[in-house]
């Protein structure tokens, strides 16, 4: 199993999701285009594609001028029902690839926040791994309208497309799943500041609410990531199919 992980910002923690992928015994190939390394021209070398967050919006083509190849990238796999995750900005990105709308600057949230899944969700192949109404850590202040065919997973009352899928096994989610307790205190150290602007009471109640909602969102994080790992189908397996 090879798997394509495009990270977007100079501190990127697979945290659950890699946790997912070594048990799979999954081999990484990271790619780093915001630090100048070149974007594959196509899926072919690779099982899955993984895009991760950052700060840019999914629409700064003119900061960042790979966004657009990185787009197509992600639709390339989808079309050729390879497995596709997309988290936060990679959801965003993962909704312009299918031809959505950006919604820049609307939905802020940050810290762990309670998501619900839709009907749609629970018997999703993926998202069903949550329980029906979940905390998980959130920090983003854009969102997406779903592509034509999405099926919507999840949702709450500050942005209303939390997760969705398209076609098999093409995934995007607003929320940081992979971000178990020792990422978001890797992020803490990281971007201490960043943080305070964003969200300057957090820092306060940190230690309680990671008692309070880090174990139940731990659990929910690496079980979605075991899930969606599951979904991957190896070239070795397409060949014996």
């Amino acid at each position: 199993m090879r798997v394509l992980v495009v990270e977007n910002d100079r501190v990127t923690l697979l945290g659950q999701i890699g946790v997912a992928l070594e048990e799979a015994g999954a081999t990484l190939d990271i790619c780093r285009p915001h630090a100048g390394d070149i974007i594959p021209a196509d899926e072919t070398g690779h099982d899955a594609i993984v895009v991760m967050g950052g700060p840019q919006n999914a629409r700064d083509d003119e900061n960042h001028a790979y966004l657009p190849d990185l787009a197509a990238l992600m639709r390339r796999f989808g079309d050729a029902d390879k497995s596709v995750l997309g988290v936060c900005l990679g959801s965003q990105l993962l909704a312009r690839a299918y031809g959505a709308e950006n919604l820049i600057g609307t939905h802020p949230e940050f810290g762990w926040c309670q998501v619900a899944l839709t009907k749609d969700g629970a018997g999703d192949p993926v998202l069903s791994a949550a329980a029906g109404d979940f905390p998980i850590f959130e920090w983003h202040s854009d969102s997406f309208t779903l592509p034509e065919g999405a099926v919507r997973l999840a949702g709450n009352a500050a942005a209303e497309n939390q997760a969705f899928r398209l076609g098999r096994a093409i995934y995007g989610t607003q929320f940081h799943f992979e971000a178990s307790r020792s990422v978001v205190d890797e992020w803490v150290e990281t971007f201490p500041e960043m943080i305070r602007s964003t969200a300057p009471e957090w820092h306060a109640r940190r230690d309680a609410l990671a008692a309070e909602h880090g174990p139940a969102a731990d659990a929910t994080g690496l079980a979605l990531a075991r899930a969606w790992v599951a979904t991957i189908d190896t070239a070795e397996a397409r060949r014996v199919a």
